[in-house]
């Protein structure tokens, strides 16, 4: 009993001990390992996956990813300083780079280094289109998910140490350990999941209205994102991300609201 004891208070503590607040949201976030550590891993670890695949240079289209990276970056720099929050940027180093893959995807680590594959670049379609993808993965970076996705892995595992300690019979064990695993991805991780990637979008919607995109082309690329897919994904329970047509509907329901921020900035035209 007291090695469950001992464990459930230094759970709580380390809880208590390691939260932030994220300007974006907000919200208290779990923050275990900090940004002073996160962020030279993450770089060396871009770095590597640079050398190790095809970077697009001095195309049309890599120019592009970089132009409107900038632009979503310089937004929530612009969207920090007039809240309070000067300087919250200075360990980021951001980096957008346009790598020659099939596979319909972008990516963001800590820290703000980004990738965008090539396979994605038709469903964008557009630069305003690219822009919501950029201000997806920006805001990725910004809400600190990946912290936030190590911390709640730390937070896992400590729950299936509890249960190794606690739990005495093998038996009982076994269904504890199979239950838990299940439970804890179904009910924890994957929810936990969903939630970040729907921050992103709403976040991504106000840098892109604030960069002088119209926000309601996120939703046109979901649109193609979901036609692109042929209706091939599984239940979203089941998912890392929220159903397409979730995303579509939270994105019509807080467009408005990014243009009404961005206007507080002088942004009154919004790009197609």
């Amino acid at each position: 009993m007291k090695y469950k004891n001992y464990i459930i208070t230094m759970g709580a503590l380390s809880l208590f001990l390691s939260c932030a607040t994220n300007p974006f949201t907000g919200k208290k976030t779990m923050a275990f390992v900090p940004n002073s550590q996160l962020f030279p891993t993450s770089f060396a670890q871009y770095d590597e996956f640079l050398n190790e695949h095809k970077v697009v240079k001095g195309t049309k289209d890599a120019d592009l990813v970089n132009r409107v990276g900038q632009k979503i970056a310089a937004a929530a720099d612009r969207w920090l300083d007039a809240n309070g929050y000067q300087g919250y940027l200075k360990d980021y180093k951001w980096e957008y780079k346009l790598v020659d893959d099939k596979t319909v995807n972008a990516w963001c680590m800590p820290g703000g280094k980004i990738v965008v594959y090539t396979g994605i670049l038709p469903i964008a379609k557009d630069e305003a289109g690219l822009a919501a993808i950029m201000g997806h993965e920006v805001s990725h970076a910004l809400a600190n998910h990946g912290q936030q996705r190590m911390s709640a892995g730390m937070v896992q595992q400590l729950g299936a140490v509890a249960g190794n300690v606690v739990i005495k019979d093998p038996a009982t064990l076994s269904i504890f350990n199979q239950a838990y695993g299940v439970g804890s991805e179904l009910g924890g991780m994957l929810p936990f999941s969903r939630s970040h990637e729907t921050e992103a979008d709403e976040i991504g919607l106000y840098l892109m209205a604030i960069a002088g995109y119209e926000p309601m082309e996120a939703a046109n690329l979901w649109r193609r994102m979901s036609a692109q897919s042929g209706g091939q994904a599984p239940p979203q329970f089941l998912s890392t991300h929220p159903a397409n047509e979730t995303r579509i509907k939270n994105i019509e329901a807080h467009a408005a609201q990014a243009k009404e921020e961005a206007r507080k900035f002088g942004v009154t035209s919004f790009k197609k």
